[in-house]
C-alpha cells in the first residue's frame, strides 16, 4: 500500500500579514521563492532516510562538485551563524584565532557564537570597505609560538561583504596565497555568494576553490530559500571533523532532504544566479535613482544587492513609516537599503518617490 501527503487547506483567516507591505530592510524579509516551495512539496512524499542519507542530499553532493570541483564535500546546515561556526571550528584548533574584518558578520552580528560556541578568538581588523588585504591580515597575523597569544591560524573573508562590496578573483587569490604562505587557512562567509557570482560574471569556482578558499559557508536563505545554508569543504584536507562538529553545534537536520531539495531548486537550472542577479539589478536601479537627489550621500560602491547612504536628519524615520529599513551607523545617519529576489521596479520607484517627497517637505 502506498500513501501520499493529503492536500492541506489554508487555515481560515490566513495569511496573517499584509502581503502588500514591501520594504528594503533585509533580504531575509522576503518569502521563499515559489520554485523553492514547489521543490519542497515535491520532496515531501514518501519516506527518506534521515540525517543526510537521502536521495536529495546525495544529489546535492554532485551539484556542489560540479560547482567547486570533485574534491568538494557538502554539509547542509540550518543557518548562517551555524555554517560559520562549524566552518571555522573545522579549520583551527582550540588555541587558534581567526583574522577577520571588524565589520564581519562573525564579529558583529553573531552574538559571540564563534567565541562562546566555537571557542574561537577573533582578531578583527578595521577596513574602509569591509574587505581585507594581505597587508591588513598582517596586522594580526603574528605571534606564532607565543603561548600568551591566541595563534592566528585562519582568515575569514565575506563575499559579498557586509558593506555590499565585492572581492575580485585576484583579491581573493592574493589573500589566500598570503595566508597559506603563513601557514593559515581561509574561510569564506558566502551568505550572499550568489550576489557576488551574479555580479562578477565568472564561474563561482574561480573565486572560491580556484582562488584558494579552504572552506565556504554557502548561503541560501538570503536568496530565496525558506531556511538552510551549506558548509562546503573546498579543501577537505584543511577541514577536520565536520561530520562531528555539525552535530555538536546542533546543525544536523534529521529531515535533511528539505534543506538539500531547496539548494537543488536553486542550483540545477541557474535559479540562484537569476534571483541574485535580479536583486543586484534592483539595487543598481535604486542607486542610480538616489545618486542625483540633493541630500542623499551614498557611502559605498553598489556591487551587490545593497545601497548604503547618509540622509539628512529626520528623513529616515519619516521614510520608515512606509518602508522598513535599518540604520547602519546611526551616529552618521547612514542607512542600508537591501533588495531581494522579489523586489520589483515598482517597489524601487515607489520608495524613491517617497524619499523625494520627504526631502521636499523637510
Amino acid at each position: 500500500m502506498t500513501s501520499s501527503a493529503p492536500a492541506v487547506p489554508v487555515p481560515a483567516g490566513w495569511p496573517l500579514h499584509d502581503t502588500s507591505v514591501r520594504g528594503f530592510a533585509s533580504d531575509n524579509y522576503s518569502g521563499a521563492h515559489p520554485e523553492v516551495l514547489a521543490a519542497l512539496a515535491a520532496a515531501n512524499g514518501g519516506h527518506q532516510v534521515a540525517y543526510g542519507e537521502d536521495d536529495y542530499t546525495a544529489r546535492l553532493q554532485e551539484a556542489m562538485k560540479g560547482l567547486f570541483g570533485e574534491q568538494a564535500e557538502a554539509y547542509p546546515v540550518f543557518n548562517g551563524t551555524g555554517a560559520n561556526v562549524v566552518s571555522l571550528q573545522s579549520l583551527v584548533p582550540r588555541w587558534g584565532a581567526v583574522v577577520c574584518a571588524t565589520s564581519a558578520h562573525i564579529n558583529v552580528d553573531e552574538n559571540g557564537a564563534p567565541e562562546r560556541v566555537g571557542g574561537l578568538k577573533l582578531l578583527s581588523v578595521p577596513t574602509t570597505d569591509g574587505k581585507l588585504t594581505p597587508e591588513l591580515v598582517d596586522r594580526e597575523a603574528w605571534g606564532w609560538g607565543d603561548e600568551h597569544r591566541a595563534q592566528p591560524l585562519a582568515v575569514s573573508i565575506t563575499q559579498t561583504t557586509e558593506l555590499g562590496t565585492r572581492y575580485t578573483v585576484e583579491e581573493i587569490r592574493a589573500i589566500a596565497d598570503h595566508a597559506h604562505a603563513l601557514g593559515m587557512k581561509v574561510h569564506m562567509d558566502g551568505a550572499r555568494l550568489a550576489n557576488a557570482a551574479a555580479g562578477i560574471g565568472v564561474p563561482v569556482r574561480e573565486f572560491t576553490s580556484g582562488a584558494g578558499v579552504d572552506v565556504l559557508s554557502f548561503g541560501g536563505t538570503k536568496n530565496g530559500m525558506l531556511f538552510g545554508e551549506c558548509v562546503v569543504a573546498l579543501s577537505p584536507e584543511a577541514a577536520h571533523g565536520l561530520t562531528y562538529l555539525r552535530k555538536m553545534d546542533m546543525q544536523l537536520a534529521s529531515k535533511m532532504r528539505f534543506v538539500s531539495a531547496q539548494f537543488l531548486a536553486l542550483l540545477e537550472d541557474g535559479l540562484w544566479l537569476r534571483s541574485a542577479g535580479h536583486a543586484n539589478a534592483m539595487a543598481a536601479r535604486l542607486r542610480a535613482a538616489v545618486e542625483g537627489i540633493d541630500g542623499v550621500e551614498p557611502t559605498q560602491p553598489t556591487e551587490s544587492n545593497g545601497v548604503f547612504a547618509i540622509l539628512p536628519a529626520g528623513i529616515a524615520d519619516r521614510l520608515r513609516a512606509r518602508f522598513r529599513f535599518y540604520d547602519w551607523d546611526a551616529a552618521r545617519r547612514e542607512v542600508r537599503w537591501m533588495c531581494s529576489f522579489d523586489t520589483t521596479e515598482e517597489d524601487v520607484d515607489s520608495f524613491v518617490a517617497q524619499l523625494r517627497a520627504e526631502l521636499a517637505n523637510r
